[in-house]
This record gives structure tokens, C-alpha cells and sequence, in this order.
């Protein structure tokens, strides 16, 4: 049970992983739209003929080696923190974390260093043609390896196409093509790669403009602009449907998350989504008091966004704890007493020395086995991810992804007129733009973990159970560890991206 878990050990594992994982995300999106927007230089490169669109090629490409050499270091440490900080949780699910793991390996990461190589050193070494096919390799292996971490992510945010064996107390997999195609799955590797597109055009932009203002090397500077603001218009679009996508199906498979997402405490019929609010932080679940100090709704937005019609019920955080009879939604308190069943059948299974017994316990958990996971909390109150953070997350990146359209539309009308170079306060604007596109894929990640807290594997695992044996003095050590590490990678990859973009495109 929780009580007996040091939970200072877990929490300080929870901040190494947050840690090791928001600070690799600050490369992978990137690298993820970055790739594209160096296939689309290089072939028009390869279409004109024009050696401009192979300097433009070259440069972004410098800055791109840097962020990708950077973001496999980082990866390579988040994948080895499951073994070292997550030991129960590899034990228990190792059979099918794994796979996609394997996969990203075999299938995307050997795809994209082999032509990394190509691309990277092969100028003037291999033919135009073979050259502009590594170019596009490395981005169809970076977003490749994007899709398998994303299935694996998906699978523990929407456990699907497995079964749990009484005989060895861990998951299997049964259905490698339901994990693969779960609507989680598909739902996140859409809306990240997507906002990493939309990234990869800030990127390019805050670049451009920051030469546009120094008058530096214009002309590379309003063609780099031109293809990465249609390519980032076309994926900040993309990514309002898909994050719509994702909320829709949260409100199936993680009510709970989506719950903390909007601040909803009471369920609603016709219930309206947030549009501006600020929460009570000292609103518990189950007090009847408003949790806004302040808000501006759009009524029964979030009715359609949850269900895709009016008139239907949004449960709140109170209707998931404490049950809503007339909607007929379990409380968690009764969960939590059919989880301890499956827990106390599993260990008379275990413990059965006779084939009836073992027969009858194993009846008893089948019947109770889909709450297993909820025999592990203590209170009801357990099962609320820290609804703050996950609200105003939530908020923030929202509000940056309709901002983003805009810019990469003032770009092009902008670029149309003719007279984007005299747009002094725009292309200052558009510098800061990039900080705040990094800022919406922190928060991104923030409602994507914390808001399904406390599961390591939803419904089945709490990240109590699923912690090594570790003290937490040795946890500290190693966060302390990585911070360090973290911090210095980051100040080099900076410094370096940075010179790189002093020096400019080769004349």
C-alpha cells in the first residue's frame, strides 16, 4: 500500500524525470521541424539549380546538428532513468514499454544517424540526388523515432492490447497493432510532431528577423522567412484540430485529466470551456464553493469539446471521486475497494497450495483486476492530478497556439508587401516569438504528465509502486547530477548555435 512508500524517494524520482524530460524537449520538437524545412531548402536547391537555396540549406543545417547531437544525449539518459529510478515499473511492463523502444531503435534512430552522416559530411561526396534523399531520411527517421516514444508514451497514458499474468504479476502483450493504432497513440504523435513543425518555423523565423534587423544577409533571411511561415501556418493550423482531437479524446479515456485541465470541479450538462480564469488555490474536492476567484466562459463549449454535442454531461472532479449516481459514474472510493480485492486475490493466488484455491482466487481478481491499480491509494482524494498546474498549463498553451497563426501570417503579408524589413516592431516581436514557443511545449508536456498524475500506467500503476529500491539520498545525488550536467550541455549548445548564427550563411 502508498503509507509504506517513502514518498520523498518517489518524488524526487518524479523530479529527475520531469527534469531529464522537459530539458530533452527543448531539442526534440526541433529536430522535428527542423528536418522538413532543411528537405524543403535542399530541394529547391536540387528543382533551381539557384547555389542561394544550398548556402540556406547549409546554414540551417549547422544549427541543426547542434540540437540533434544534443537531443540524443538527452534521450539516451531519459530511457536509462527507467531502469535506474523506475525499476518496479520496467519490471511490470517491460514486455510492452519495450517494444516501441526496440522499434525506435531498430526502425528510426538507425535510419536517421546512418544519413545524418550522409548529409551531414556527404557534400561534394555523393550525387545531388542521393544527398537530397539522406536529407529527407533524417526527417522521416527523427519523426520515425518521435512516433514509437509516442506510442509508448500513449500506451501508458491508454493501456490497451495487453493482459495482465496472475503467475508473474506483470503485463504482456497481446495486440502489438492495438497499442500501435490506439486513438492516444495516434492522437499524440499527431499534435506533438505537428507543434514541432509549427517550432521549427518559429525557429527559422526568430532567426531571420534577428538578421532582417541587423541587415544582414537579407536575401537568405526573406527566403528562409517564406517557406517557414507557410510550413509553420500549415502546422499551427494543424495543430488546433489535433490538440482538439486530444482533449476529445482525453475526455474518453482520461476524464479525470481533462477535468483538471478546465478547472471543473462540479460536472456540468452544457458546461463552458475556460476562456480566462484564475483558480482558488485553496479549493479542495468536495467543497461546494466556487473554485474561481475569476472567469470568462464560452457556454457549452467544453460540452461539445468533451462529447462533439450539446446538452451532454462533462463530469467534474467531484462527479470522478465521489461518484454521480444519476450519470452512473463509479466513485474512486469504490474502485479503490475493488482494487483491494484484486490485490488480496492476487496474494491468495499466489499463496494457494491446492488447484481450487489457486482457481478461486484467480476468479476473484478477474472479476476485480480492472481497478487494480486503485487498491494501491489511500484516499479517494489521490486519484486528482495538481489541478492548478494542469489548468493554467493547459491555458497557456492554448492561448500561444492561436497566436502563433498570426505571426507566421504577418510574415507573409508582410513578405507580400514588400516591406518586411521595415517592420522594426514586428521583427523584434517575432525574435521573442520563439521563447514563447518553447514556452507552449513546456506546458504541453506539463498537461500530458502531471495531468495524468498519479498513474504511471493509468488505472493500473501509481508511480508510488512503480519506483526502484533506491534511498533518496541517492536520487538527490543523481538529480543534483543531471541538473549539473543539463545546465552545462545547455549553456554549450546555446553558445555554440548562437556563434554559429553570429557568423552566418558562407558567402
Amino acid at each position: 500500500m502508498l503509507e509504506q512508500i517513502d514518498w520523498s524517494q518517489v518524488n524526487w524520482a518524479r523530479a529527475q524525470f520531469a527534469l531529464t524530460a522537459m530539458f530533452h524537449w527543448i531539442f526534440v520538437p526541433l529536430t522535428l521541424g527542423l528536418s522538413f524545412l532543411l528537405a524543403f531548402f535542399e530541394s529547391l536547391y536540387v528543382k533551381t539549380g539557384n547555389e542561394s537555396w544550398k548556402r540556406i540549406t547549409k546554414f540551417w543545417m549547422s544549427l541543426f546538428a547542434v540540437n540533434f547531437t544534443v537531443g540524443i544525449a538527452t534521450g539516451l539518459i531519459l530511457e536509462f532513468e527507467f531502469g535506474t529510478n523506475w525499476a518496479n515499473y520496467s519490471w511490470m511492463v517491460g514486455d510492452i514499454f519495450g517494444a516501441p523502444l526496440a522499434a525506435e531503435g531498430i526502425f528510426a534512430f538507425f535510419i536517421e544517424a546512418t544519413f545524418f552522416a550522409v548529409m551531414f559530411f556527404g557534400w561534394n561526396r555523393v550525387s545531388k540526388g542521393f544527398h537530397l534523399f539522406s536529407t529527407w531520411m533524417v526527417a522521416v527517421g527523427s519523426n520515425l523515432s518521435a512516433l514509437w516514444i509516442l506510442v509508448a508514451n500513449g500506451w501508458m497514458q491508454y493501456p490497451v492490447g495487453m493482459a495482465f499474468n496472475p503467475q508473474t504479476a506483470r503485463f504482456e502483450m497481446e495486440n502489438f497493432w492495438e497499442v500501435l493504432f490506439s486513438p492516444t497513440a495516434i492522437g499524440k504523435f499527431t499534435h506533438a510532431t505537428s507543434s514541432g513543425f509549427l517550432l521549427g518555423g518559429l525557429f527559422v523565423v526568430c532567426v531571420s528577423s534577428w538578421f532582417l534587423l541587423k541587415k544582414r544577409h537579407t536575401d537568405m533571411a526573406k527566403k528562409s522567412m517564406a517557406v517557414a511561415s507557410v510550413f509553420g501556418l500549415l502546422a499551427s493550423i494543424f495543430v488546433i484540430f489535433t490538440g482538439d482531437e486530444a482533449a476529445y479524446t482525453s475526455a474518453r479515456v482520461q476524464p479525470m485529466k481533462l477535468a483538471a485541465m478546465e478547472g471543473l470541479y462540479k460536472g456540468e450538462t452544457n458546461a463552458g470551456l475556460i476562456m480566462l480564469g484564475i483558480l482558488d488555490p485553496s479549493h479542495m474536492p468536495g467543497e461546494d464553493d466556487d473554485p474561481f476567484l475569476f472567469d470568462i466562459k464560452l457556454p457549452g463549449a467544453l460540452t461539445l469539446l468533451a462529447n462533439r454535442q450539446l446538452d451532454t454531461f462533462v463530469p467534474g472532479v467531484d462527479d470522478l471521486v465521489y461518484g454521480n449516481d444519476a450519470q452512473g459514474i463509479m466513485s474512486t472510493a469504490d474502485k479503490i475497494s475493488q482494487g483491494r480485492a484484486a490485490i488480496k486475490a492476487l496474494t491468495a493466488f499466489k499463496q494457494a497450495t491446492n488447484q481450487d484455491d489457486a482457481q478461486a482466487a484467480l476468479n476473484t481478481f478477474n472479476r476485480h483486476k480492472e481497478f487494480l491499480g486503485y487498491g494501491y491509494l489511500t484516499s479517494p482524494e489521490q486519484a486528482v492530478p495538481p489541478v492548478g498546474l494542469t489548468f493554467y498549463s493547459f491555458h497557456i498553451m492554448v492561448m500561444l497556439g492561436f497566436l502563433f497563426p498570426l505571426i507566421f501570417l504577418g510574415v507573409l503579408f508582410f513578405l507580400f508587401k514588400g516591406t518586411l524589413e521595415n517592420q522594426t516592431w514586428f521583427l523584434r516581436f517575432a525574435v521573442l516569438s520563439l521563447f514563447l514557443g518553447y514556452l507552449a511545449q513546456e506546458t504541453g508536456w506539463i498537461v500530458a504528465e502531471v495531468g495524468r498524475q498519479p498513474w504511471a500506467i493509468q488505472g493500473l500503476l501509481p508511480v508510488g509502486v512503480a519506483i526502484s529500491d533506491l534511498t533518496t539520498a541517492t536520487v538527490q545525488l543523481t538529480f543534483f547530477m543531471f541538473l549539473t550536467l543539463f545546465t552545462v550541455l545547455l549553456i554549450a549548445g546555446i553558445r555554440i548555435m548562437t556563434r554559429q548564427i553570429a557568423l552566418g550563411p558562407e558567402e
